[in-house]
């Protein structure tokens, strides 16, 4: 492999030969490769796919995290531990690209590992590190942990991902006709290239900009002295920084800057384009923001022989199957935690990211229906939960065990560690309904939905993301009515609860025990809703269309 003068190594499509470098600071590719905490990554990951079976011009920029996320593990008490473990991947390969980035007036060595498409079918993509002898301790530690909760490792981090990033292209000879932030992370990149190019004009020309967060807090804000001493604008000075992002203040916002330098911005959803228009519309001088819906790979997560039985409205063989796929995701249940479900029985789970407007706990807050649901003999319902909350977020992290604890006192309710990509797919494939309860409207998009359907599992959400655009309530899915979001956050999630509880025990349940051959027909004509428009080909072709044009 030729790294002093790369070029995609596969045929492009004509439709896609337009040169595009993507920069993201988590990729979801393969269970083997741990460098992504959750949806960010899965998304990522399944554009890096969608990319190369569409046989696209573009490159994927990561940062090869040494540490990953962290490891989920169960303590001597059965909560929730996090452990940093040491990666190794004989799979990536050197490309002997090593240069120096400036971080904080101190010279930190990077160097450049390669993903070959081939390896996971999936777009190029090269993975940063700081781990080389030149560095000492403190140089290497920019690229340990994926989210650093310690401040100034995070600039250094958006500063690897986007000013490493940036050099990387430059010895690799590359030189996109655009470079397209996935989130705002690498945004020092576009200040890197002003200092070359000294043409505002010309970098907004190639910047694009996706944003993936709904809620003003959720975007990144640093203190734009402590951004300068840290060498994150480069060698431009202040006065320049703030004359190219309208920034007067001393708090730099991230997200704002990446759609004041861009051409073109996008959400993630039809929703989430809407409110992202309304939140930073009142700010002037920024992108025009239109919606390209996420979506994630069919070809990576669907089974096979499920959908070809859905098409053919074969209901005997999809119920053969996904009795067989309960039963595997149940071996793991009875491995972690002692319990023995029952393929026949209904089951439900909640499983991504633990955060606050996720609500992990919704069902059980009326811990009397919730004990009505799971204590009824002749309907019995089996709820498992997964996913990992961020290590220092103590009120996810509490929540994670509140619920640990109540599985104690129910042989059919069960709490999983170890979330990842291999989980998530069996947890996908072995339940009966996958339940997603955000508050809206703070979901951007959400994806673990769209994956889920691909496997015979029917979605029951709030009406947020993308769930509008695929939802039909009885026919595909099942989904909460939409809530007054001028009401308090208590009356929001009381009214949330009160018509989750309503769903389940007057439709979804009855339907699932005394209506298999229909709950059958919703599970096909889901499967069929699903593909292909929420199938990442047509996310990746969208980019191309939309975005890159």
């Amino acid at each position: 492999m030729d790294f002093k003068n790369f070029s995609v190594p596969y045929k492009i499509d004509k439709k896609f030969d337009k040169k595009v470098a993507y920069f993201c600071m988590e990729f979801g590719i393969d269970q083997a490769l741990k460098i992504y905490s959750g949806g960010l990554g899965f998304l990522a990951g399944s554009h890096m796919r969608s990319a190369y079976e569409l046989k696209q011009n573009l490159i994927g920029i990561g940062i090869l995290w040494k540490y990953g996320y962290y490891d989920q593990i169960r303590e001597n008490d059965t909560y929730m531990g996090s452990r940093f473990r040491e990666k190794h991947y004989s799979f990536l390969e050197e490309t002997n690209i090593k240069f120096s980035i400036t971080v904080d007036g101190h010279e930190v060595w990077v160097k450049a590992l390669y993903l070959n498409p081939e390896t996971f079918k999936t777009a190029p993509v090269f993975l940063l590190s700081t781990e080389v002898p030149e560095n000492d301790w403190l140089a290497h530690t920019i690229s340990h942990k994926l989210y650093d909760n310690n401040l100034n490792a995070k600039i250094a981090q958006n500063m690897l991902l986007g000013i490493g990033g940036a050099k990387l292209l430059e010895h690799l000879n590359w030189n996109p006709e655009v470079y397209h932030l996935n989130e705002a992370h690498a945004l020092s990149a576009a200040f890197y290239y002003h200092s070359k190019w000294h043409d505002a004009a010309a970098l907004k020309e190639k910047f694009v900009f996706t944003t993936h967060t709904p809620v003003p807090a959720g975007n990144e804000i640093h203190d734009i002295n402590l951004l300068d001493r840290m060498t994150f604008f480069g060698n431009l000075p202040l006065e320049k920084v703030r004359q190219l992002t309208g920034e007067e203040g001393n708090a730099f916002n991230h997200t704002l800057a990446g759609l004041r330098l861009s051409r073109k911005a996008n959400g993630v959803s039809k929703i989430h384009g809407g409110v992202a228009r309304q939140m930073w519309g009142s700010y002037q001088n920024i992108a025009p923001i239109t919606h390209i819906t996420n979506a994630q790979n069919y070809q990576y997560w669907a089974d096979r022989a499920l959908n070809e039985a859905a098409e053919k409205k074969d209901v005997k063989t999809i119920v053969s199957i996904k009795k067989e796929m309960k039963q595997k995701l149940f071996k793991e249940v009875a491995n972690q935690t002692g319990k023995l479900f029952d393929s026949t029985k209904l089951t439900i789970v909640w499983a991504r990211r633990f955060a606050d407007y996720k609500r992990a706990d919704l069902i059980t807050r009326d811990i009397n229906r919730f004990e009505r649901i799971l204590n009824n003999p002749e309907k019995e319902v089996q709820i498992i939960w997964a996913g990992k909350p961020y290590p220092t977020d103590t009120r996810a992290v509490e929540t994670f065990h509140n619920l640990q604890r109540l599985a104690f006192q129910y042989s059919n309710m069960a709490v999983l560690t170890g979330y990842e990509l291999e989980l998530s797919k069996m947890m996908k494939d072995g339940c009966d309904v996958w339940l997603n309860n955000p508050r809206i409207p703070r979901e951007a998009s959400g994806t673990s939905g769209m994956t889920a359907a691909m496997n015979g599992t029917i979605n029951f959400s709030t009406d947020d993301g993308w769930i509008p655009e695929f939802s039909k309530h009885g026919k595909n899915s099942f989904t909460l009515p939409a809530v007054d979001t001028s009401l308090s956050i208590f009356e929001q999630d009381k009214y949330d609860l009160n018509n989750l509880y309503h769903i389940l025990e007057n439709e979804i349940i009855p339907l699932y025990y005394n209506q298999p051959k229909k709950w059958a027909n919703i599970i096909i004509q889901s499967m069929k809703d699903v593909k292909p428009f929420f199938d990442s080909n047509r996310m990746a072709e969208e980019y191309y269309e939309t975005l890159y044009s």
